[in-house]
């Protein structure tokens, strides 16, 4: 990964990290619930220093205010739910999540008007371009990271998941299904706006004819289609124009893993590894993390980057004093 330091602070592969964000302005976007098949909407306002991702959700009471953390998930199977399922909860927040942090953003207030994000295509596209036509802004206070100091690991029957110490943050996604067009596929990158965008952003979520029937019996994905999602059946992708890369199944698995991962509330500096991982792996490598308060510190942007610089410079009287930031809002 890129790094440098000059007068004006430091770079990341050429964005300036130093610094907490937000939006340059409000933006909307409305679609249909993947589950309900209704409308769905949401607007993305910008939010102070300090105040992370915050979602106001519409009830018949009126909005409801749920933090973007893994302590409200509550439950994983077919997406990522936050609060109470059968009164506030919000549904499928992950690619939303996904392109907040892959864009590096840290302060959001959403308002949702249902129970359900719009799905847009399936991936993070729509949210990608709703930022990039507002732009970013960035705010006084410092930006600051949750490091990963020791590993951590969640096994459950042939899956596991991992975060390991990393100057930076990679993911290594590994991906194993029995199907002959996906098979085993890994993706391997370092997180950087561009590389989300580019690479990332636009893989859809998919699923098999098969259990998309199975779902609409039990009155899930009502508003699953090919507009929405990639469709198999047998060894077919249904959708005319077919995948957007023939690995689109494991980046967009990654997509979900940078969403769900975002519910820490702070950037992770570290390695994410998972091998046939999904929503409730993600989540549970989150719950790993903060039962263990040796394996994880709260830094700010400068400490982090001064410190490995200093390791790759060889200058380590250069960090001489500096601490691990020891103040802020809990990890969540």
């Amino acid at each position: 990964m890129y790094l440098e330091r000059n007068d004006k602070g430091w770079n990341i592969m050429g964005m300036r990290v130093e610094k907490q964000t937000t939006l340059a302005d409000s933006v909307t976007l409305n679609g249909i619930g993947v589950h309900s098949g209704g409308p769905a909407s949401i607007t993305l306002h910008p939010a102070d220093a300090n105040s992370g991702i915050v979602f106001h959700r519409s009830t018949k009471d009126g909005y409801v205010e749920t933090e973007a953390s893994w302590k409200e998930v509550t439950a994983t199977s077919l997406c990522t739910v936050l609060g109470d399922p059968h009164d506030s909860g919000i549904s499928t927040v992950e690619h939303l999540m996904a392109a907040l942090r892959g864009m590096g953003i840290d302060n959001v207030t959403a308002y949702i008007d249902g129970p359900e994000m719009p799905i847009m295509d399936g991936s993070s596209e729509a949210f990608v371009e709703a930022i990039d036509r507002v732009g970013l802004k960035t705010l006084s206070a410092k930006r600051r990271y949750i490091r990963v100091k020791e590993k951590v690991r969640y096994v459950s029957g042939d899956q596991w998941c991992e975060l390991n110490p990393f100057d930076g943050t990679r993911f290594d996604i590994t991906i194993d299904f029995d199907h002959a067009k996906i098979g085993r596929q890994q993706l391997k990158f370092d997180l950087t706006p561009e590389f989300f965008r580019d690479e990332i952003s636009r893989a859809r979520t998919f699923g098999s004819v098969q259990d998309v029937e199975k779902l609409w019996k039990l009155g899930f994905a009502m508003g699953s289609s090919l507009e929405n999602s990639v469709a198999l059946d047998g060894d077919r992708v249904l959708n005319p124009e077919g995948t957007r890369w023939t690995d689109e199944f494991v980046r967009h698995k990654s997509l979900d893993a940078i969403g769900d991962l975002a519910l820490a509330g702070l950037p992770i500096l570290g390695e994410y590894r998972s091998y046939k991982g999904g929503h409730r792996m993600n989540h549970c490598i989150l719950v790993e993390l903060f039962k263990n308060p040796d394996a994880f510190e709260i830094v700010e942007a400068d400490v982090a980057l001064e410190e490995r610089y200093a390791r790759e410079k060889g200058h380590a009287e250069l960090i001489g004093g500096l601490q691990a930031a020891a103040f802020g809002p809990e990890v969540s």
